[in-house]
This record gives C-alpha cells, sequence and structure tokens, in this order.
C-alpha cells in the first residue's frame, strides 16, 4: 500500500489533495500535518511514507526552508511541492532543492492526481505552462551550490543546522535532540566544514537565502 503525507495549513486543501490521492492511487494511506514540525514527526513515526504533499508556507516553513529540511532530514521521500506562489523563478528553485514537481493551488484535481501518479511512478510533473516556462529558465548558481553543500550533511547534522538557525546554543540543541552536548559541537564544527561557513551567522545567511520573499506568503 502507498504511503502519503500531505503537508498543509489548511484543511479544505489538505480534504482536496486527499481525494486527488485517492483517485490518483485508489488503496493508499494518506497522513496529515498541518505545520513542518508534525510533517517531521509524521516521517520520524513512519519512514515507509512514499510521498510528501508540502505547502510552501505553513508553520515552521518559510520558503524553501520547509523542502530544504525534509530533504535534508528525510533524503529517500520523494517531495512534491503545492503552493499558489507558483512564479517560474520559485519553481525552479524549488526543482534545484529536491522538489520531484510542483503543483499550483490553482490546478485542477486531475492534474493533482496525474502529478501524484508521476511522482510515486518515480517522475516528475510539472503543469506544461509552467514546464515551457522553466525550459527557458536556467538555474540559479547560488541555489546549486547551496543546494549541494546542504545534501553533504547527514541527516542529524541537519537536524542541528536548524537549530542554529532558530538561534538554540548548543545546550539547547543537545537538550532538544537528547544528545550530549559535546556531540553538538562535533556536529557544529562538521556543519561549518562542509558548509564551507565560520560561524553561526553564516549559517543562519545561508539558512536564510532560501526564503522566496514575503510575497510568497499564501
Amino acid at each position: 500500500m502507498r504511503r502519503l503525507l500531505i503537508a498543509d495549513d489548511h484543511p479544505l486543501f489538505r480534504a482536496a489533495l486527499r481525494q486527488a490521492a485517492n483517485e490518483s492511487v485508489g488503496d493508499c494511506e494518506v497522513t496529515e500535518a498541518a505545520d513542518l514540525a508534525g510533517a517531521l514527526e509524521a516521517l520520524a513515526a513512519d519512514p515507509d511514507i512514499d510521498l510528501v504533499l508540502l505547502d510552501l508556507h505553513m508553520p515552521g516553513s518559510q520558503g524553501l526552508s520547509g523542502l530544504a529540511t525534509l530533504r535534508g532530514q528525510h533524503p529517500g521521500v520523494a517531495v512534491l511541492v503545492v503552493s499558489a506562489h507558483d512564479e517560474p523563478r520559485t519553481v525552479r528553485r524549488a526543482l534545484d532543492h529536491g522538489a520531484a514537481g510542483f503543483i499550483p493551488k490553482s490546478a485542477s484535481p486531475h492534474d493533482i492526481a496525474q502529478a501524484i501518479g508521476n511522482v510515486l511512478d518515480c517522475g516528475t510533473w510539472l503543469p506544461a505552462d509552467l514546464a515551457r516556462s522553466i525550459a527557458a529558465l536556467p538555474a540559479d548558481p547560488a541555489d546549486v551550490d547551496l543546494a549541494a553543500r546542504l545534501a553533504r550533511l547527514t541527516e542529524q547534522q541537519y537536524r542541528v543546522l536548524a537549530l542554529l538557525g532558530q538561534g538554540l546554543l548548543n545546550k539547547q540543541i543537545a537538550d532538544r535532540l537528547t544528545i550530549q552536548e559535546r556531540t553538538v559541537k562535533a556536529h557544529v564544527t562538521a556543519i561549518f566544514e562542509k558548509l564551507g561557513v565560520r560561524n553561526r551567522t553564516q549559517a543562519g545567511v545561508l539558512l536564510r537565502s532560501l526564503d522566496i520573499g514575503e510575497s510568497a506568503r499564501l
């Protein structure tokens, strides 16, 4: 049985995605989350989830940060981004950061079902108009470079990085992750080396570059 996770803070849209998933896959198990923390908890509880349908803006996730977090902590799970913020540059950035496809919130139930089916079959999906626009839009070297650097991190290192981005101290991170403080220090050192930064401030700047602007808050 296929397992899907819908991560969106709008209950009505979650219901629409669930219906499209049932129409596309048939007998499937669907879990829902209203924020990024809930999505991460669901993935930790069920590592066999095949696909995440991820809203770009919901509690705990701003811009591409939620996508980067899911890809960093659960690299084996396919992610379909679902967003009303469907400008070609934003879609291009989402793809460069590991999304398997992009569903505009204006998409028809048929297109949503097709997208889910394609990605579950190890393919990709974009609406035809966006696919044409993005074909002529080169990847941003900065995004490609950042995605490559983030991909060097282990899942635990990405968890530490996310907490660093929230301004937590090493002791607070150790308490949150239930690990020893010296282990956190070792992770921080490795994170700085892999990201090519010298301190927390520079690491925070990298994370903030995942934002897609205030206009993306839809």
